[in-house]
């Protein structure tokens, strides 16, 4: 299975697990580290990172990631949608707290 096929499990300290594929995972400088294999990290061999926060912060993450992938190639001026119109501001700090730890 190549890199852009294979799939990790993110889990939350509430218990929540999600299924991300590794290249959107990997958009995290701290997941790509722990998913290295060469670094021999448990989470490399498990393919499952526990990230201690809340499963609503990782969800949306974990979605962020995601439009950080789809618009990698994108000059910022093409980009029309707004991803800081998804963000409830009750969670905002929590957030921006989770994506510094990850350095997403």
């Amino acid at each position: 299975m190549s890199q852009e096929e294979d799939y990790v499990l993110l889990e939350s300290s509430d218990g929540y697990t999600f299924v991300v594929s590794r290249k959107i995972a990997e958009a995290s400088g701290t997941l790509k580290s722990m998913l290295d294999e060469e670094a021999n990290f448990e989470e490399a061999k498990n393919k499952t990172c526990k990230i201690q926060q809340r499963g609503v912060i990782l969800l949306k993450v974990i979605e962020y990631l995601a439009y950080k992938v789809q618009y990698a190639e994108f000059n910022a001026e093409d980009i029309k949608e707004d991803f800081s119109d998804r963000i409830d501001p009750y969670i905002a700090l929590e957030l921006l707290t989770a994506a510094d730890f990850l350095e997403a």
